[in-house]
Protein backbone atom coordinates (compact mmCIF):
# COMPACT_ATOMS: atom_id res chain seq x y z
CA UNK A 1 0.00 0.00 0.00
CA UNK A 2 1.39 3.43 -0.96
CA UNK A 3 1.79 6.19 1.57
CA UNK A 4 -0.27 9.34 1.91
CA UNK A 5 2.63 11.19 3.56
CA UNK A 6 6.36 10.49 3.83
CA UNK A 7 8.97 12.44 5.76
CA UNK A 8 12.48 11.58 4.60
CA UNK A 9 15.22 12.99 6.85
CA UNK A 10 13.31 16.28 7.23
CA UNK A 11 14.73 19.20 9.17
CA UNK A 12 13.22 22.66 9.57
CA UNK A 13 15.21 25.66 10.72
CA UNK A 14 13.94 29.09 11.77
CA UNK A 15 16.22 32.08 12.00
CA UNK A 16 15.74 33.95 15.28
CA UNK A 17 16.77 37.59 14.90
CA UNK A 18 17.52 39.74 17.90
CA UNK A 19 15.36 42.83 18.27
CA UNK A 20 16.70 45.77 16.26
CA UNK A 21 15.29 49.31 16.10
CA UNK A 22 13.21 49.60 12.94
CA UNK A 23 12.21 53.27 13.11
CA UNK A 24 13.34 56.61 14.54
CA UNK A 25 10.80 56.13 17.34
CA UNK A 26 12.35 52.74 18.23
CA UNK A 27 15.79 54.36 18.42
CA UNK A 28 14.53 57.10 20.76
CA UNK A 29 12.65 54.65 23.01
CA UNK A 30 15.61 52.28 23.20
CA UNK A 31 17.83 55.14 24.38
CA UNK A 32 15.80 55.39 27.61
CA UNK A 33 15.64 51.65 28.26
CA UNK A 34 18.18 49.89 30.53
CA UNK A 35 21.03 48.52 28.49
CA UNK A 36 20.93 44.74 28.24
CA UNK A 37 23.26 42.35 26.53
CA UNK A 38 21.29 41.00 23.59
CA UNK A 39 21.85 37.45 22.38
CA UNK A 40 23.37 37.00 18.98
CA UNK A 41 21.14 35.98 16.09
CA UNK A 42 20.67 32.25 16.20
CA UNK A 43 18.98 29.41 14.42
CA UNK A 44 16.21 27.37 15.97
CA UNK A 45 15.64 23.86 14.65
CA UNK A 46 11.96 22.93 14.93
CA UNK A 47 12.65 19.49 13.43
CA UNK A 48 15.88 17.51 13.19
CA UNK A 49 16.28 14.66 10.70
CA UNK A 50 12.70 13.39 11.07
CA UNK A 51 11.50 10.37 9.09
CA UNK A 52 8.12 8.63 9.21
CA UNK A 53 5.37 7.32 6.93
CA UNK A 54 1.58 7.60 7.00
CA UNK A 55 -0.06 4.86 4.89
CA UNK A 56 -3.04 5.82 2.77
CA UNK A 57 -6.25 5.49 4.76
CA UNK A 58 -4.45 5.46 8.12
CA UNK A 59 -5.09 7.74 11.08
CA UNK A 60 -1.86 8.91 12.71
CA UNK A 61 -1.75 10.66 16.08
CA UNK A 62 1.02 13.13 16.89
CA UNK A 63 1.78 13.59 20.59
CA UNK A 64 4.43 15.32 22.64
CA UNK A 65 5.03 18.50 24.64
CA UNK A 66 4.46 21.98 23.27
CA UNK A 67 7.23 23.09 20.95
CA UNK A 68 8.34 19.57 20.05
CA UNK A 69 7.63 19.83 16.30
CA UNK A 70 4.09 18.46 15.89
CA UNK A 71 2.47 21.56 14.41
CA UNK A 72 5.54 22.30 12.29
CA UNK A 73 5.15 18.84 10.74
CA UNK A 74 1.53 19.55 9.79
CA UNK A 75 2.50 22.91 8.27
CA UNK A 76 5.15 21.19 6.16
CA UNK A 77 2.56 18.71 4.90
CA UNK A 78 0.12 21.51 4.06
CA UNK A 79 2.91 23.48 2.29
CA UNK A 80 2.56 26.45 4.60
CA UNK A 81 6.25 25.86 5.34
CA UNK A 82 9.01 24.25 3.32
CA UNK A 83 11.66 21.94 4.70
CA UNK A 84 15.20 23.23 5.21
CA UNK A 85 16.61 19.80 4.38
CA UNK A 86 15.08 16.47 3.49
CA UNK A 87 11.93 15.69 1.55
CA UNK A 88 8.22 15.81 2.38
CA UNK A 89 6.16 13.64 0.01
CA UNK A 90 2.38 14.17 -0.05
CA UNK A 91 0.10 12.02 -2.20
CA UNK A 92 -3.36 13.53 -2.18
CA UNK A 93 -5.38 16.71 -1.70
CA UNK A 94 -4.78 18.17 1.76
CA UNK A 95 -7.35 19.90 3.95
CA UNK A 96 -5.98 21.42 7.13
CA UNK A 97 -7.45 22.80 10.32
CA UNK A 98 -4.26 24.05 11.91
CA UNK A 99 -5.11 27.20 13.80
CA UNK A 100 -8.06 29.43 14.55
CA UNK A 101 -9.35 31.06 11.39
CA UNK A 102 -6.59 29.71 9.16
CA UNK A 103 -7.69 29.88 5.54
CA UNK A 104 -10.52 32.34 6.24
CA UNK A 105 -10.67 35.83 4.76
CA UNK A 106 -11.86 38.08 7.60
CA UNK A 107 -13.86 40.43 5.38
CA UNK A 108 -15.81 37.64 3.68
CA UNK A 109 -18.87 35.95 5.14
CA UNK A 110 -18.80 32.38 6.34
CA UNK A 111 -20.66 31.28 3.22
CA UNK A 112 -18.20 33.07 0.93
CA UNK A 113 -15.29 31.49 2.77
CA UNK A 114 -16.77 28.03 2.20
CA UNK A 115 -16.80 28.68 -1.56
CA UNK A 116 -13.30 30.16 -1.41
CA UNK A 117 -11.94 27.10 0.38
CA UNK A 118 -13.73 24.80 -2.06
CA UNK A 119 -12.16 26.63 -5.02
CA UNK A 120 -8.72 26.27 -3.42
CA UNK A 121 -9.42 22.53 -3.18
CA UNK A 122 -10.13 22.43 -6.93
CA UNK A 123 -13.90 21.99 -6.55
CA UNK A 124 -16.43 23.59 -8.85
CA UNK A 125 -19.00 26.05 -7.52
CA UNK A 126 -21.74 23.49 -8.18
CA UNK A 127 -19.90 20.85 -6.13
CA UNK A 128 -19.49 23.26 -3.22
CA UNK A 129 -23.13 24.37 -3.49
CA UNK A 130 -24.28 20.78 -2.88
CA UNK A 131 -22.30 20.71 0.39
CA UNK A 132 -22.99 24.19 1.79
CA UNK A 133 -26.14 23.38 3.73
CA UNK A 134 -24.55 20.33 5.32
CA UNK A 135 -21.58 22.45 6.42
CA UNK A 136 -23.89 25.11 7.89
CA UNK A 137 -25.91 22.49 9.75
CA UNK A 138 -22.80 20.85 11.19
CA UNK A 139 -21.30 24.19 12.27
CA UNK A 140 -24.54 25.23 14.01
CA UNK A 141 -23.97 28.94 13.43
CA UNK A 142 -27.36 29.71 11.83
CA UNK A 143 -27.78 33.17 10.31
CA UNK A 144 -24.20 34.09 11.14
CA UNK A 145 -23.17 32.17 8.01
CA UNK A 146 -23.75 35.41 6.06
CA UNK A 147 -21.87 37.64 8.53
CA UNK A 148 -18.16 38.53 7.96
CA UNK A 149 -16.05 36.01 9.86
CA UNK A 150 -14.06 38.81 11.51
CA UNK A 151 -17.10 39.17 13.78
CA UNK A 152 -17.16 35.49 14.76
CA UNK A 153 -16.36 34.24 18.23
CA UNK A 154 -13.56 31.71 18.63
CA UNK A 155 -16.13 28.92 18.96
CA UNK A 156 -17.84 29.92 15.71
CA UNK A 157 -14.47 29.98 13.93
CA UNK A 158 -13.79 26.43 15.08
CA UNK A 159 -17.24 25.15 14.18
CA UNK A 160 -17.16 26.53 10.65
CA UNK A 161 -13.51 25.71 10.06
CA UNK A 162 -13.93 22.09 11.08
CA UNK A 163 -17.22 21.66 9.22
CA UNK A 164 -15.66 22.97 6.01
CA UNK A 165 -12.45 20.98 6.43
CA UNK A 166 -14.21 17.63 6.78
CA UNK A 167 -16.81 18.27 4.06
CA UNK A 168 -14.82 19.53 1.06
CA UNK A 169 -13.63 16.17 -0.29
CA UNK A 170 -10.37 15.85 1.66
CA UNK A 171 -7.98 13.01 0.84
CA UNK A 172 -5.62 13.93 3.68
CA UNK A 173 -7.02 15.72 6.71
CA UNK A 174 -4.75 17.57 9.15
CA UNK A 175 -6.25 18.52 12.51
CA UNK A 176 -4.32 20.42 15.16
CA UNK A 177 -5.22 21.01 18.83
CA UNK A 178 -7.57 23.81 17.73
CA UNK A 179 -10.54 21.52 18.50
CA UNK A 180 -9.90 22.05 22.20
CA UNK A 181 -11.39 25.54 21.79
CA UNK A 182 -14.87 24.11 21.18
CA UNK A 183 -17.27 23.11 23.92
CA UNK A 184 -17.54 19.50 25.11
CA UNK A 185 -20.57 18.67 22.95
CA UNK A 186 -18.90 19.97 19.81
CA UNK A 187 -15.66 18.12 20.60
CA UNK A 188 -17.60 14.85 20.83
CA UNK A 189 -19.32 15.68 17.56
CA UNK A 190 -15.97 16.32 15.88
CA UNK A 191 -14.48 13.08 17.18
CA UNK A 192 -17.47 11.12 15.84
CA UNK A 193 -16.99 12.79 12.46
CA UNK A 194 -13.26 11.99 12.45
CA UNK A 195 -14.19 8.37 13.19
CA UNK A 196 -16.52 8.35 10.18
CA UNK A 197 -13.81 9.78 7.93
CA UNK A 198 -11.33 7.22 9.20
CA UNK A 199 -13.70 4.38 8.37
CA UNK A 200 -14.25 5.84 4.90
CA UNK A 201 -10.51 5.56 4.12
CA UNK A 202 -9.40 9.19 4.42
CA UNK A 203 -5.84 9.68 5.73
CA UNK A 204 -5.83 11.72 8.94
CA UNK A 205 -3.05 13.29 11.00
CA UNK A 206 -4.32 14.37 14.40
CA UNK A 207 -2.35 16.49 16.89
CA UNK A 208 -3.83 16.31 20.37
CA UNK A 209 -2.89 16.33 24.04
CA UNK A 210 -5.92 14.10 24.68
CA UNK A 211 -4.18 10.73 24.75
CA UNK A 212 -7.51 8.96 25.19
CA UNK A 213 -8.69 10.35 21.84
CA UNK A 214 -5.39 9.38 20.19
CA UNK A 215 -5.70 5.79 21.44
CA UNK A 216 -9.36 5.57 20.41
CA UNK A 217 -9.16 7.10 16.93
CA UNK A 218 -5.67 6.30 15.65
CA UNK A 219 -4.05 3.16 14.26
CA UNK A 220 -0.56 4.55 14.88
CA UNK A 221 1.04 7.38 16.82
CA UNK A 222 4.27 9.36 16.85
CA UNK A 223 5.91 10.85 19.92
CA UNK A 224 7.82 14.05 19.16
CA UNK A 225 10.33 15.20 21.76
CA UNK A 226 12.97 17.91 21.47
CA UNK A 227 12.24 18.21 17.74
CA UNK A 228 12.97 14.58 16.87
CA UNK A 229 10.82 11.47 16.65
CA UNK A 230 11.25 9.36 19.79
CA UNK A 231 8.81 6.51 19.16
CA UNK A 232 6.51 5.39 16.33
CA UNK A 233 4.08 2.53 16.86
CA UNK A 234 0.74 1.48 18.29
CA UNK A 235 -1.01 4.37 20.06
CA UNK A 236 -1.11 2.68 23.47
CA UNK A 237 2.59 1.79 23.34
CA UNK A 238 3.57 5.29 22.23
CA UNK A 239 1.35 6.93 24.86
CA UNK A 240 2.88 4.69 27.53
CA UNK A 241 6.41 5.68 26.49
CA UNK A 242 5.48 9.38 26.47
CA UNK A 243 3.70 9.24 29.83
CA UNK A 244 6.62 7.36 31.38
CA UNK A 245 8.88 10.24 30.41
CA UNK A 246 6.39 12.84 31.68
CA UNK A 247 6.01 10.96 34.97
CA UNK A 248 9.79 10.64 35.35
CA UNK A 249 10.32 14.35 34.75
CA UNK A 250 7.55 15.35 37.14
CA UNK A 251 8.79 12.88 39.74
CA UNK A 252 12.32 14.28 39.58
CA UNK A 253 10.93 17.75 40.20
CA UNK A 254 8.78 16.67 43.13
CA UNK A 255 11.51 14.52 44.70
CA UNK A 256 13.79 17.56 44.57
CA UNK A 257 11.16 19.43 46.59
CA UNK A 258 11.33 16.64 49.22
CA UNK A 259 7.65 16.15 50.05
CA UNK A 260 8.47 12.97 52.03
CA UNK A 261 9.38 14.68 55.30
CA UNK A 262 6.94 14.42 58.22
CA UNK A 263 4.87 17.43 59.31
CA UNK A 264 6.55 19.76 61.80
CA UNK A 265 5.99 19.43 65.54
CA UNK A 266 2.65 20.83 66.59
CA UNK A 267 1.07 20.22 63.18
CA UNK A 268 -2.54 19.08 63.67
CA UNK A 269 -2.04 16.37 61.03
CA UNK A 270 0.10 14.28 63.39
CA UNK A 271 -0.48 12.87 66.86
CA UNK A 272 0.37 9.87 69.03
CA UNK A 273 1.98 8.70 72.26
CA UNK A 274 5.46 8.61 70.70
CA UNK A 275 6.76 5.13 71.59
CA UNK A 276 7.22 4.65 67.84
CA UNK A 277 7.94 7.82 65.87
CA UNK A 278 7.13 7.94 62.15
CA UNK A 279 9.97 9.67 60.29
CA UNK A 280 8.42 9.97 56.85
CA UNK A 281 7.32 8.11 53.73
CA UNK A 282 9.19 7.33 50.51
CA UNK A 283 7.50 6.25 47.29
CA UNK A 284 9.84 3.93 45.40
CA UNK A 285 9.57 2.30 41.96
CA UNK A 286 10.50 -1.25 40.92
CA UNK A 287 14.18 -0.26 40.58
CA UNK A 288 14.42 1.27 44.04
CA UNK A 289 14.39 4.87 42.80
CA UNK A 290 12.36 7.44 44.75
CA UNK A 291 9.43 8.89 42.81
CA UNK A 292 6.38 11.03 43.32
CA UNK A 293 4.60 9.93 40.14
CA UNK A 294 3.62 6.48 38.92
CA UNK A 295 1.80 4.91 35.97
CA UNK A 296 -1.31 2.80 36.31
CA UNK A 297 -0.12 -0.80 36.20
CA UNK A 298 3.43 -0.05 37.37
CA UNK A 299 5.01 -1.39 40.55
CA UNK A 300 4.82 0.98 43.50
CA UNK A 301 6.43 0.58 46.92
CA UNK A 302 5.47 2.71 49.92
CA UNK A 303 8.31 2.78 52.45
CA UNK A 304 7.32 3.92 55.96
CA UNK A 305 10.31 4.98 58.03
CA UNK A 306 10.19 4.85 61.83
CA UNK A 307 12.25 5.23 64.99
CA UNK A 308 11.68 3.50 68.36
CA UNK A 309 13.78 4.97 71.16
CA UNK A 310 13.27 1.78 73.16
CA UNK A 311 12.04 -1.73 72.37
CA UNK A 312 8.36 -1.88 71.42
CA UNK A 313 6.72 -5.31 71.22
CA UNK A 314 4.43 -6.45 68.39
CA UNK A 315 3.67 -3.09 66.70
CA UNK A 316 1.22 -2.71 63.79
CA UNK A 317 1.99 -0.42 60.85
CA UNK A 318 -0.67 0.71 58.43
CA UNK A 319 -1.47 3.24 55.76
CA UNK A 320 -4.45 4.74 53.96
CA UNK A 321 -4.70 6.14 50.43
CA UNK A 322 -7.15 8.96 49.75
CA UNK A 323 -8.08 10.60 46.45
CA UNK A 324 -7.79 14.36 46.10
CA UNK A 325 -11.59 14.48 46.50
CA UNK A 326 -11.21 12.89 49.96
CA UNK A 327 -12.42 9.39 49.06
CA UNK A 328 -10.78 6.69 51.19
CA UNK A 329 -9.46 4.22 48.59
CA UNK A 330 -7.85 1.57 50.81
CA UNK A 331 -6.41 0.99 54.28
CA UNK A 332 -3.99 -1.95 54.48
CA UNK A 333 -1.92 -2.75 57.56
CA UNK A 334 0.55 -5.41 58.68
CA UNK A 335 -2.07 -7.18 60.81
CA UNK A 336 -4.51 -7.64 57.91
CA UNK A 337 -1.68 -9.13 55.86
CA UNK A 338 -0.52 -11.52 58.63
CA UNK A 339 2.85 -9.79 58.56
CA UNK A 340 4.26 -9.91 62.08
CA UNK A 341 7.01 -7.79 63.61
CA UNK A 342 8.08 -9.32 66.91
CA UNK A 343 9.45 -5.97 68.04
CA UNK A 344 11.03 -2.74 66.78
CA UNK A 345 13.94 -0.82 68.25
CA UNK A 346 16.01 2.00 66.79
CA UNK A 347 15.44 3.17 63.23
CA UNK A 348 14.00 1.03 60.45
CA UNK A 349 11.36 0.84 57.76
CA UNK A 350 8.43 -1.28 56.61
CA UNK A 351 7.44 -1.43 52.95
CA UNK A 352 4.02 -1.95 51.40
CA UNK A 353 4.58 -3.37 47.91
CA UNK A 354 1.97 -2.90 45.18
CA UNK A 355 3.02 -5.12 42.24
CA UNK A 356 0.54 -3.58 39.80
CA UNK A 357 -0.91 -0.21 40.77
CA UNK A 358 -4.67 -0.21 40.06
CA UNK A 359 -5.23 3.53 40.62
CA UNK A 360 -6.32 5.58 37.61
CA UNK A 361 -5.01 9.02 36.69
CA UNK A 362 -5.22 11.54 39.51
CA UNK A 363 -3.64 12.99 42.63
CA UNK A 364 -3.59 10.97 45.83
CA UNK A 365 -2.40 11.38 49.41
CA UNK A 366 -1.25 8.83 51.98
CA UNK A 367 -1.79 8.61 55.73
CA UNK A 368 0.46 6.36 57.86
CA UNK A 369 0.10 4.96 61.36
CA UNK A 370 1.82 2.85 64.00
CA UNK A 371 -0.18 1.41 66.92
CA UNK A 372 -0.33 -1.56 69.27
CA UNK A 373 -1.85 -4.96 68.38
CA UNK A 374 -5.12 -4.23 70.19
CA UNK A 375 -5.45 -0.85 68.47
CA UNK A 376 -5.92 0.81 71.86
CA UNK A 377 -2.82 2.99 71.68
CA UNK A 378 -1.76 5.11 68.72
CA UNK A 379 2.02 5.47 68.77
CA UNK A 380 2.07 7.84 65.79
CA UNK A 381 -0.35 8.95 63.09
CA UNK A 382 0.28 11.23 60.09
CA UNK A 383 -3.05 12.19 58.53
CA UNK A 384 -2.99 12.71 54.73
CA UNK A 385 0.50 14.15 54.60
CA UNK A 386 2.29 12.38 51.73
CA UNK A 387 1.14 13.13 48.17
CA UNK A 388 1.79 11.25 44.94
CA UNK A 389 0.40 11.38 41.43
CA UNK A 390 -0.73 8.74 38.95
CA UNK A 391 -0.56 9.08 35.17
CA UNK A 392 -2.42 6.85 32.69
CA UNK A 393 -0.54 3.63 32.07
CA UNK A 394 -1.32 0.06 31.04
CA UNK A 395 -5.05 0.64 30.79
CA UNK A 396 -7.35 2.72 28.61
CA UNK A 397 -9.94 3.15 31.36
CA UNK A 398 -10.68 6.77 32.11
CA UNK A 399 -13.50 6.85 34.66
CA UNK A 400 -13.53 6.16 38.39
CA UNK A 401 -10.67 5.76 40.83
CA UNK A 402 -9.21 2.38 39.89
CA UNK A 403 -9.18 -0.44 37.38
CA UNK A 404 -10.23 -3.99 38.22
CA UNK A 405 -7.92 -5.44 35.55
CA UNK A 406 -10.93 -7.35 34.22
CA UNK A 407 -11.47 -8.89 30.79
CA UNK A 408 -14.53 -8.80 28.57
CA UNK A 409 -15.69 -12.14 27.16
CA UNK A 410 -18.54 -13.37 25.02
CA UNK A 411 -20.82 -16.07 26.26
CA UNK A 412 -23.05 -18.12 23.96
CA UNK A 413 -26.78 -18.01 24.58
CA UNK A 414 -28.09 -21.09 26.44
CA UNK A 415 -29.46 -23.78 24.20
CA UNK A 416 -33.22 -24.05 24.15
CA UNK A 417 -34.82 -27.36 24.84
CA UNK A 418 -36.69 -28.72 21.85
CA UNK A 419 -40.45 -28.54 22.10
Amino acid sequence: MSNAVEFINVSKRFHMERDRPRSFQDVVVSAFRPRRRMPDDQDFWALRDVSFEVPKGATMGLIGPNGSGKSTSLKLISRILTATTGEVVVNGAVTALLELGAGFHPELSGRDNIFLNGALMGMSRREVQRKVQGIIDFAEIGDFIDVPVKLYSSGMYVRLGFAAAVSLNPEILLVDEVLAVGDAAFQHKCMRRIGELRRSGISILLVSHDLGAIQTLCQQAIWFDNNIVRVVGKPTDVAMAYLSKVAETESDRQVAEDASAPPPAGDKRQWGSGEVELLGVDFVDAFGAPRKTFLTGAEMNIRVRYRARKRVEDPIFGLAIHSEQGVHICGPNTSFSDFSLEFVEGEGAVVYKIPRLPLLEGSYVVSVAAHNREDTKMYSYHDRVYPFQVFPGATRERYGALTMWGDWLTEPAPEREPR
